[in-house]
């Protein structure tokens, strides 16, 4: 269980189900570090080159690392959970962002995929409820199950 679900359970209070944002969050990391692939394939095939190698694998460098972090920052800093009495979100570490939707205020849930969301099982899930929502989970993990598992309560 995650360590802010873990501290704002009620008495009596149980999770139903725990999400994260989607490993294709470093997606844009993962296509930098095709550049670095290339340049260790340059220098693997040409090694007297190395004016070429230099230039993708410090690009790659470069754009893919501060990407990765991002990527990790926001996955770690984010929870997302549902329980038999509310809906929690929480992203932000210094700045921490924190939402909570008792179960009998939620109206609906849309939930929005691409071809590629529906591929890969993510998408984005905005929570409606009485008098306003949540705002747009993005790209979370599974959320025809964690549309399902707020429903069925």
């Amino acid at each position: 269980m995650s360590r802010y679900v873990e501290k704002v359970l009620l008495p009596g209070e149980t999770v139903v189900m725990e999400t994260k944002v989607h490993w294709l969050i470093y997606l844009p990391a993962l296509f930098f570090s095709l550049f670095i692939i290339a340049g260790l394939a340059i220098l693997v095939i040409e090694p007297a080159e190395k004016i070429f190698v230099y230039g993708p694998i410090g690009l790659g460098l470069l754009l893919g690392v501060p990407n990765f972090l991002r990527g990790w920052f926001t996955r770690w800093t984010t929870e997302i959970a549902v329980t038999d009495k509310r809906v929690i979100y929480k992203r932000g570490f210094i700045r921490r962002v924190t939402i909570e939707m008792n179960m009998d205020k939620v109206e609906s849930i849309d939930v929005n995929q691409s071809i590629l969301g529906r591929m890969f099982d993510y998408g984005d899930v905005l929570v409606r409820g009485t008098g306003h929502g949540l705002e747009p989970l993005r790209m979370i993990q599974a959320p025809l199950a964690f549309r399902s598992a707020v429903i069925a309560r």
